[in-house]
Formats: structure tokens, sequence, C-alpha cells
């Protein structure tokens, strides 16, 4: 018998030809950054031309995209533990409650083995430093919680599904309870203070800012009666959550992975975003301008992105657009996740510089419009057809393209994903709940309080005995000269025309409203009292400080 033939070496990897190699030189960086993965042409991996985002642009900030089931997920979780290794804190917005694995070693497996070999990665399982949060205590993480008067008119307005017209009420309500004292804390503060200006006593101190009609304040009522019946009511009040607390790193100088558990969001996805966008406008607010950094202070990852902007009024995404393009200033990144660049209005599509593009189906005639509308906001590309290979991309493949240390676009390339070493699933529930038990942040916000506010100081306010004669909470300054005034009489006849017009919801009876939303026919008359004090942010957030 012949002697067997030795067994056949292993090929080694394929020779770059030259367009791979062209693109390779375009992620060529000198500076830190993050590996995403090899370059991939026609099937065909090549671990020699590393695909990498700068460290330094990740706050010009991103877009995660893909159908269901290309692997969206894991590339949140490559990245998220790559930014924490450099020292960068991370949220995740947890929807499909899968995200909590980066926080434990991944588990070895001859697929993990074969993809570190196809992109030339040192694959070694390690988990990420996390803490887990959860909306209201709402789940096992650590109680997040706002007051309403941080949360502020504009996102309560879009959680309440509200109308501009009704919108422009909800201000009013605020401005009146910033002017006098009375403390927003939870849902029945804002209720009270809503039911005492649709009161005949209510009303009188009105008069010099606006009204409030009973058809709007009962829309309002009805809707915030909603939002309690469905549990939101633990979302707000106190201990309100520090957003600071997002910056952290651990001792051994990795960056902390917050992880936001969002159960049963798609039955509130108006309170899940908002939510989301509370926290970076508070961040806004707290946060110093740094301008660019080598590192980015923060990245934010949202995903079910499309929630946040369904539904939304125009000022809303006017603020969204508004908020994404200045807290880059403040060294926070924002990465949206979602399944097409068409759940994304165009003003923010524009700046996100940083695209990872998981592949895209195309079943339906609507499925064919998206791809070719995904295909036109990618630079164009010698080396690929686009429009064939998102068709074509596997689980765990995407087109990037991100921006050069000098922030120019790099070229597009195809490319095969790197495995995180994290555990990709989540963890158990035992090990969860441990994690939180464990956490230093429990004590301080697990167990809420209820201080007086405005719901108690109008009820003492309501039981004194009339005989004794009830002190009036000081009203708003008059106006301060004859233009102002005239404004205002300006203010109530364009009342009246909106009256005529009429609206369903609040049965025509829109001549007592503010013909124009609050916010901004305040925002007008910054400069004078009146517009300063109710200036609170781009979303009309304010946080008492500490």
């Amino acid at each position: 018998m012949p002697p067997a033939e030795p067994p056949s070496p292993a090929p080694g990897p394929a020779v770059a030809p030259p367009q791979v190699r062209e693109i390779a030189d375009g992620y060529a960086f000198t500076g830190p950054a993050l590996d995403l993965g090899a370059v991939l042409l026609d099937g065909t991996a090549y671990p020699d031309a590393p695909v990498r985002v700068p460290l330094g642009v990740l706050n010009r900030h991103g877009l995660v995209a893909g159908a269901t089931g290309t692997g969206k997920t894991k590339t949140l979780q490559l990245i998220a533990e790559q930014l924490s290794a450099q020292g960068v804190p991370v949220f995740l917005a947890d929807v499909k409650g899968d995200v909590s694995g980066v926080s434990a070693p991944g588990a070895p497996s001859g697929r993990t083995a074969a993809r570190a070999a196809e992109v030339g990665q040192s694959w070694a399982p390690q988990g990420c430093p996390s803490e887990f949060f959860a909306l209201g205590g709402q789940g096992e993480g650590i109680p997040v919680r706002a007051t309403v008067t941080s949360f502020g008119p504009l996102l309560l307005a879009k959680v309440l599904d509200l109308n501009e017209t009704q919108e422009s009420s909800l201000g009013l309500v605020f401005h009146y309870a910033d002017r006098n004292g009375l403390e927003l804390y939870d849902l029945k503060d804002l209720t009270a203070v809503i039911a005492f200006l649709a009161s005949p006593e209510g009303k009188e101190e009105l008069k010099g800012i606006g009204g409030l009609s009973a058809a709007t304040a009962g829309v309002i009522l009805r809707s915030l009666t909603t939002l309690e019946n469905e549990g939101a009511g633990a979302f707000f009040g106190e201990p309100e959550f520090d957003t600071t607390e997002l910056l952290r790193t651990a001792p051994d100088g990795r960056g902390v992975v917050s992880v936001l558990e969002l159960p049963a969001v798609q039955d509130r996805p108006r309170l899940f975003s908002t939510f989301l966008m509370w926290l970076l406008a508070d961040l806004y607010q707290e946060l110093p301008e740094v301008g660019d950094l080598d590192r980015p202070k923060l990245v934010f990852f949202l995903d079910e992105a499309h929630l946040l902007f369904k539904g939304a009024s125009k000022a809303f995404l006017e603020a969204i657009t508004q908020t994404v393009r200045l807290i880059r200033s403040k060294g926070v990144g924002i990465f949206l996740v979602t399944q097409t660049p068409k759940d994304v209005p165009a003003d923010v599509l524009a700046q996100l510089g940083n695209r990872v593009q998981h592949a895209l189906r195309a079943f339906t005639p609507d499925d064919a419009k998206a791809l070719k509308a995904t295909v036109s906001t990618f630079p164009r590309s010698p080396a690929y057809d686009l429009g064939e290979v998102l068709t074509t991309l596997g689980t765990g493949e995407a087109v990037v393209t991100v921006l050069s240390e000098k922030g120019a676009p790099t070229p597009v390339a195809a490319t095969r994903l790197r495995a995180p070493q994290s555990l990709m699933g989540p963890i158990e529930p035992a090990a969860l709940r441990a994690a939180v038990d464990a956490s230093a942040l429990t004590s301080r916000y697990r167990d809420a309080i209820d201080r007086e506010s405005a719901y108690e100081k109008l009820a003492a306010r309501a039981a004194r005995p009339a005989a004794a004669g009830v002190p009036q909470v000081p009203a708003a300054p008059e106006a301060e000269d004859e233009p102002r005034r005239e404004a205002g009489r300006e203010s109530d006849r364009e009342s009246d025309r909106e009256a005529g017009r009429g609206g369903k919801e609040d049965g025509g009876l829109l001549g007592s409203l503010l013909s124009s939303p609050a916010l901004k026919s305040f925002a007008r008359s910054a400069g004078t009292q009146l517009g300063r004090e109710i200036s609170r942010s781009l979303f009309g957030t304010s946080r008492r400080r500490r």
C-alpha cells in the first residue's frame, strides 16, 4: 500500500488586488482607531486590508442601518466594547433585551474562531464594566427618573401626542409653574396645575399672558390619565437621575457601558424616544463646550431610531436636528440605529458622518425604492455596484464609510465585521440582578421620594377657609410698555381668527388660546423678563440645580 500523502497546508490569506489596496489606503490612520473588520470583495475577505474608524471622529455621529437579522446589534456591541477599552464611556439602549451580554466574556466557538481568522482578529473573550438601568424601575435595572419640570413641555407634548395648539398651552402651563414656584416633580403635580389654571381663579391669573381653554385643558388631562394608566407615571419623579453618571470610567481606566433596559418599548414608543432625547438634552445643558477632542466623552447608541421621529411635530424635529448638530462640541457622539436611512430626516442624516450599512432586502417595490435611496446617500464607488452588494451581504457584513482624521469621507468598503469579544446574547437574570445589587448607584436611585410640590401647595391653598382670605400666587408681571401690550392684543386678534377656523379636538374654541406655539413666541421675546424666564433649552428642558 502506498504511503498516505501528507495533508495539504491551509491556504494563506488571499493577495489583495489593487482595488482592495486602494480602499485599505483610505483607512490607514495614524492615531488611535477602532477596528471594524476587513475589506470584502467578491465574497473574499482580505485581513491585510483592515477597515477602521478614527477614535477622534466618533463625536461626528453615525448611523448603523440594515434589515432585521443582519447583525446591527452585534455591530453596536463590537463598537461599544472597543470604545470601552479605549476609556470612552458608552450608552446603549437595550430594546430587544439582548445587549446585556456586553458585560460578560464571550463564549469561544468554531464559528467565532473562523470569523476571527477571516478578518485577522486576535480574538479573546472579555466583558466590559457595565451598569444596568431601567426607566422608572420597570425592569431589573437601576431606576432612571426625570421630574416633569426638567422633562419640559416640548418633549412631554410628543409623549402625549398633542397638536400644535395643545403644545402651546402646555408650554404656558410650564411657564406659569416656573414663575410661581410650583414644582412639577410628577404627573399629579402637572395635573393639579392644569386643573387650577382651567378654574375661574386660575384664568384670572393668566390674563396677562394668554389663556387655557377648558377644551384644551380637558384634552391634556385625558392624555395624562392615559399615560398614567399605561404605567408611565413611574418614570416621572424623584430622585432624578444625574445624567453625568453616564460619563464614568472603571478603576482600570476602561469606559463604563451603561445599558438601559426598555421592556415593552413598542407599547410606548413616544415615551421611549423622548426619554432618550431628555437624556441628551440634559447632557447638553450639563457639559461644557470642548470642541473636537482626541476621543469623545461619551458615545450614545439609540436603537430603533425610527421611533424617535415617528409622529414628531415640526418643532420637535427642529430641536432634534439642533441637538445633534451642537452636542458634538460637548464631546458626545450619537449613533442612530434603524432599518433604512429613510427612517431618519434628511437634516439629521446630514449630520451623521460615520456609516455602517448592513444588508437590505428588495422584496417589494417599496423595498426597491428604499434600496435606491440608500445607495444615493453613499459616495460613488468604482469598486462596487452598491445596489447589488447591499442585497447580497451576509449576516455580520456591511458597507462602511467613515470620516478620516482630516474629516473627509473614506472610500466605500464592503466589510466582513469582527466578532464581539463579549457575550453575544443576554446574561442570566440572576447575574443581572447581582450586578444591580452590587452597584454603588442602586442605593442612590432605587427608592422613590415624594417631596412637597405643586400638588401639595395647591391642595393646601384650596383647603384654606374662605373667610380667612386666600393669598394669591403672584401673577406674571404686566407688559412693560405699550408695544408689548399691542403685541398681546395682536396675539388675541390672531387667536380670534384661529377660532374661526376651529379644530376637531378643541371643538373650535381656539380663540382663548395663543395662536402660535408658546415656546416660539416666548423665544422671540428673548431679552425681556418674560423671555428670559421661560427660556429653558432646545427641548424646553430645565434641571433644578443640585
